[in-house]
């Protein structure tokens, strides 16, 4: 099973109490997203490779990993909503995770690119933490915001968990590293949407000034 999932099995016991299981995957996931900063993506992955061991069910993992990620965002939504700005000034204090230009850069990702910040976001470590309160502070409707968080919950707990099962010990390191470009990805998109609008208004042709008809002499 490799070190990481030794190590894990420790935390996520299986055999008669795959249960438990099950509940420490949605509930590890679901105070990540809530804005703690835990190690959801690896509890997902560890218990891929139980059931890859035939430990526990992956259509189990993946449920619970996808009900933590749902509910986790939805609770910190309306965290994020009641207590505003003053939350992530707090935390950031005590976490790094929450330092000052993490906040600001998180609120650009949301005010251009909203829905998909949360959808995508799933899949990136820092969003993941940002995504619900950060989403609430905003004021982002709250259907569109369960629409995005739903998908991308369900979208980043059938891949990693189907991901991790089959490819085994190396999952962690991989995950990790995917998740670092793919915050690159969505920097460098950020970028080039930005350096596109200035473009455009840089170029948007000013409507001249209509000329006004000469008064005829009496």
């Amino acid at each position: 099973m490799g070190v990481l999932g030794h190590a894990l099995a420790i935390v996520v016991p299986t055999g008669g109490m795959a249960i438990v299981a099950y509940l420490v995957v949605g509930l590890v996931i679901g105070i990540e997203s809530m804005g703690v900063p835990l190690p959801g993506e690896t509890t997902l992955i560890a218990a891929a490779l139980l059931a890859s061991q035939g430990h526990l069910r992956l259509e189990f993992v993946i449920g619970a990993a996808a009900a933590g990620a749902i509910i986790g965002d939805s609770i910190g939504y309306y965290i994020g909503r009641k207590a505003g700005r003053g939350l992530f000034e707090r935390l950031g204090r005590r976490f790094h995770h929450f330092s000052e230009d993490r906040i600001l850069r998180a609120e650009k990702y949301f005010q251009k690119y909203g829905v998909w910040t949360v959808f995508f976001g799933r899949f990136v470590a820092l969003l993941r933490i940002f995504a619900g309160p950060m989403a609430g502070m905003l004021r982002m409707p709250y259907p569109q915001f369960l629409a995005a968080n739903a998908g991308g919950g369900i979208a980043w707990a059938t891949t990693i968990g189907i991901v991790a099962y089959n490819i085994g010990d190396n999952a962690d390191r991989i995950f990790g590293q995917l998740s670092i470009w793919a915050l690159v990805v969505l920097v460098l998109a950020a970028v080039a949407a930005y350096s596109y609008y200035k473009i455009r208004r840089k170029h948007r042709v000013v409507p001249e000034p209509v000329a006004q008809p000469e008064s005829a002499d009496v």
